[in-house]
């Protein structure tokens, strides 16, 4: 059992009655996914009120991941998908239907909010969330980050322009987030924290999953070749690594086939 690195900090977190996103994961079998991922990342697992097949991760205390089982009835793909925080989810629904992009789902009254489930005009899906009660769930510790986004996507200045104006990024209203081109990528930061990277050469033909458009989940950790064996041991599998500017990242499969990167870089940005 490796756990997320306690160490990392800087990013925004995904938790609390301000968190600007949260990560979900949907499944064919949830308890294969959390011995999976207990075993992976440290997390322990607590019914949520969305059902039976409806879970929350937890390191410690705090909430770090929802984890939904789906009957193979459905065609929903199996997949990690972030969900951003919204006002309206009717509001930015609209938006992205006039933006070309697509709404799959929703909005939905899901316990204490409203859901929704989408796609950029690129194909990379992600939801967005309307929360209609207060959070009871503690923030994540100061300092302390247990997830971060990157988006690959077909053009990167694109990509930020439908989802600023699908999600206010960069509108000048308090609490939205900032929008910074650096390089060849974008970064997102939430309250001067950054929360995703948004990088350009994503192709939408391509056989690939790795190469079509995605929001990728990435989870820093203390030691990275342990938890890439401990994936291994227990039904993962390595899929790509890439060593860049900062730090490693490694990109695994599931035991169901979700893909998910850990990470020991020490900030998305």
């Amino acid at each position: 059992m490796t756990g997320s690195d306690p160490r990392t900090a800087s990013a925004a977190p995904l938790t609390g009655s301000a968190a600007p996103c949260w990560v979900t994961l949907m499944t064919r079998n949830l308890e294969t996914a959390e011995r999976f991922y207990a075993q992976v990342l440290g997390w322990s697992f607590r019914p949520g009120r969305l059902g039976a097949d409806y879970a929350v991760a937890y390191r410690g205390e705090v909430p770090v991941a929802g984890v939904f089982a789906v009957s193979s009835a459905y065609h929903v793909a199996v997949a990690w998908t972030p969900y951003f925080a919204v006002d309206d989810a009717d509001v930015a629904a609209a938006r992205v239907r006039e933006r070309s992009g697509t709404v799959a789902v929703g909005p939905l009254t899901l316990g204490k909010g409203r859901g929704v489930l989408a796609s950029d005009r690129d194909g990379a899906s992600f939801g967005l969330w309307e929360r209609t009660e207060a959070s009871a769930s503690p923030p994540a510790p100061a300092g302390h980050a247990h997830a971060w986004l990157r988006l690959r996507t077909r053009n990167a200045f694109d990509a930020a322009i439908f989802y600023g104006e699908v999600l206010d990024w960069a509108s000048g209203r308090p609490g939205c987030c900032d929008v910074a081109y650096e390089g060849d990528e974008v970064i997102v930061r939430c309250g001067g924290h950054p929360l995703a990277r948004i990088s350009s050469g994503a192709v939408e033909a391509a056989v690939d999953p790795l190469v079509r458009p995605h929001w990728q989940v990435q989870f820093p950790v203390a030691d990275l070749g342990a938890t890439v064996s401990a994936a291994e041991r227990h039904g993962g599998a390595l899929v790509e690594e890439r060593t860049g500017f900062g730090g490693t990242e490694v990109t695994l499969r599931d035991p169901d086939g979700a893909l998910f990167a850990v990470t020991d870089v020490r900030s998305p940005a």
